[in-house]
C-alpha cells in the first residue's frame, strides 16, 4: 500500500510539473501556397478550391497539433503567398489576409508573406540565423505536379502557374538547413513521383509526397484521393 502511495505521489509530482521550453533552435515551417479563382474553375467537372481556406485550414490544424504535442512555445512560421489571397479576397468580397492574420494572433506564431520564389527561398535560407537555428520540420500545403509546387495555380492563368518551385531550383536551398532528425513533407499532388527523390539529392534530406492526387478536407489533413495512391519518400 505504501509502494503504491509512493508510485501515485511520483506520477502527480511528474503531472504538476512543467512542460520542458521548447528549443528555440528547432524551427518548424509550414509553407502555403495560394488558392484558384472560381472565375476560372467554377465550370470545371473537378472544380479546385471552392473553399478558399482550404490551405490556410490545413497548415493550422497542423501548427495545432505541434502545439498539443510539443508545447504552445514552439518556433512556428507559416509562410503565405499573398498575392492569390488578395485576389480571391477581391473576388469574394472579403479580407482573406486579416483571418490568415487570425492564425498568427491566436497560436502565437511567426507569420511571413511571400510574393515570389526568390522570397520564400530567402526565407528559408537566411529568414534566422541558420547556423544556430535549424529546420527541424518543413511541409508544404498547396497545389503541385510531379515536379513542382506552384504557388498560384488557376489564380492568375486558367489551369496554370506562373510562380512556381520546380525541382530544378532545390539546389538554391543551402545545405546545413535542417535538423538531423528533420520531418519534410509535401502534402500536395503527385510529389513523390520526382520531386521528393530531388528534394533528397539536393538537400540532404528525405521528403515525403503523394503518388495520385491528394485531397484537402474541411477539419482534418489532407488525404490521398487516387485508387493506388501512397505515400514515399
Amino acid at each position: 500500500m505504501r509502494f503504491a502511495a509512493l508510485v501515485f505521489i511520483a506520477s502527480l509530482a511528474l503531472s504538476l510539473a512543467p512542460a520542458r521550453a521548447a528549443d528555440p533552435n528547432r524551427e518548424y515551417i509550414l509553407i502555403a501556397g495560394g488558392v484558384s479563382l472560381s472565375v476560372w474553375e467554377k465550370w470545371k467537372a473537378q472544380p479546385h478550391d471552392g473553399w478558399w481556406m482550404n490551405f490556410i485550414r490545413a497548415s493550422r490544424i497542423r501548427i495545432q497539433e505541434f502545439q498539443e504535442k510539443l508545447g504552445p512555445d514552439l518556433n512556428v512560421t507559416l509562410l503565405v503567398y499573398r498575392p492569390a489571397y488578395v485576389s480571391r479576397g477581391r473576388q469574394d468580397q472579403e479580407d482573406h489576409l486579416s483571418k490568415i492574420g487570425s492564425i498568427r494572433d491566436t497560436f502565437r506564431v511567426r507569420l511571413v508573406y511571400f510574393d515570389t520564389t526568390a522570397e520564400m527561398l530567402s526565407y528559408l535560407n537566411n529568414g534566422q540565423p541558420r547556423a544556430r537555428v535549424k529546420i527541424a520540420s518543413l511541409e508544404y500545403f498547396g497545389h503541385s505536379n510531379k515536379a513542382c509546387w506552384m504557388f498560384d495555380y488557376s489564380n492568375a492563368i486558367d489551369s496554370a502557374s506562373k510562380v512556381w518551385l520546380h525541382e530544378t531550383e532545390l539546389g538554391k536551398l543551402k545545405r546545413g538547413l535542417f535538423t538531423e532528425d528533420a520531418f519534410v513533407k509535401s502534402w500536395g499532388c503527385h510529389t513523390g513521383e520526382s520531386m521528393s527523390r530531388r528534394f533528397s539529392s539536393a538537400t540532404g534530406v528525405k521528403m515525403i509526397g503523394a503518388v495520385g492526387k491528394t485531397q484537402y478536407m474541411d477539419e482534418q489533413l489532407p488525404i490521398l484521393s487516387s485508387v493506388a495512391g501512397r505515400w514515399t519518400q
